[in-house]
Parts: C-alpha cells; sequence; structure tokens
C-alpha cells in the first residue's frame, strides 16, 4: 500500500492559488437580483350595491345643509366633497360635485349599508333634522 502525499512544490503550489483565486474571483461574479420589497396586498371591499336614494340625489349642500344640518366632517378634493354625518347607529357619507356654481349630491352611502342599495333609509332617517319647508 503506497501513500501519496500531496506534491507542494513551487509550480504545484502556484496552480492551487491560481484555482482558489479562480474560485474566489467565480463568487464575486456571481450577480445577484436586488430583492424587491414586498408589497402588501389589499384587499379592496366589494362595490356597494348602485343607485341612490331618489329625494337625495342631486340636491344642492344648502338643501343637504337644511335637511341633515352641520357634517361631523367634511373632506374636500379638488371639484368634490365629502361630507359625513355620525350618530351612534351609523354613518351616512355624501359625496358632492361641484356643477357649475353649485355643489350637488352625486353619490350617498351608509355604513352599515343598505340591502337594494349603498345607502340604508333607516340610517338616513335618523338623521333628518326638521325642515320647516319641503325640499321641492
Amino acid at each position: 500500500m503506497s501513500i501519496r502525499y500531496l506534491d507542494l512544490s513551487p509550480y504545484s503550489s502556484a496552480r492551487l492559488l491560481l484555482l482558489a483565486a479562480c474560485v474566489l474571483l467565480a463568487g464575486c461574479a456571481t450577480s445577484r437580483q436586488p430583492t424587491q420589497p414586498r408589497v402588501q396586498q389589499t384587499i379592496v371591499p366589494a362595490a356597494p350595491p348602485a343607485g341612490e336614494p331618489a329625494d337625495l340625489a342631486g340636491l344642492k349642500s344648502t338643501q343637504l345643509r337644511e335637511i341633515f344640518g352641520a357634517p361631523n366632517f367634511v373632506r374636500k378634493e379638488g371639484a368634490m366633497e365629502l361630507w359625513r354625518y355620525d350618530s351612534s347607529g351609523c354613518k351616512a357619507f355624501f359625496f358632492l360635485y361641484l356643477y357649475g356654481q353649485a355643489l350637488l349630491v352625486r353619490h350617498v352611502e351608509t355604513l352599515p349599508r343598505g340591502s337594494a342599495m349603498a345607502a340604508d333609509q333607516t340610517c338616513l332617517d335618523s338623521f333628518h333634522q326638521k325642515s320647516p319647508h319641503p325640499i321641492s
């Protein structure tokens, strides 16, 4: 049985050094793709049922204020305003858009929502103030 020893002569050690350098360079040469940050997906709720309460769609902002009073919250974005009314049982959201010089109700939603449309009539009725003049 013969034992082979590692030949560490200057020539073979140069080969070993060259081989080690190639391995190191090959490790540095591999390109890694930059890791993309994970985007957390947001689950968007289903759209509310279509339709608007017939007596509210198209109201002027002044008429809305006469019926419901001052909103609890107003958010303005360009030519659109969101008016929110709060009660202990529900919230009503009125989306008003500028048409000419008038700000008109174009969409109404409530939380909780109605079964046949986005606005629950019982919720809306709970906000009505006594109006001295009927809306025509």
